[in-house]
């Protein structure tokens, strides 16, 4: 199965970040998978294989 996500998608995952929040924006896609906590701004990188792995579900496209 494909995950649908593009650039600025907003995702849900499965761990929250320290802020207790699981709601980030996707920044830079590529070989990895930047994204940013939309609590608190902090950015984390990813390769795309745990990104998938990691991500529950897409919110917004």
């Amino acid at each position: 199965m494909e995950k649908q996500y593009k650039l600025n998608s907003k995702v849900i995952m499965k761990k929250p970040h320290p802020c207790k929040s699981n709601l980030f924006e996707i920044t830079r896609m590529g070989v990895d998978i930047k994204i940013k906590c939309i609590n608190c701004g902090r950015s984390i990188m990813l390769s795309k294989i745990d990104f998938d792995k990691k991500l529950k579900k897409v919110v917004e496209e």
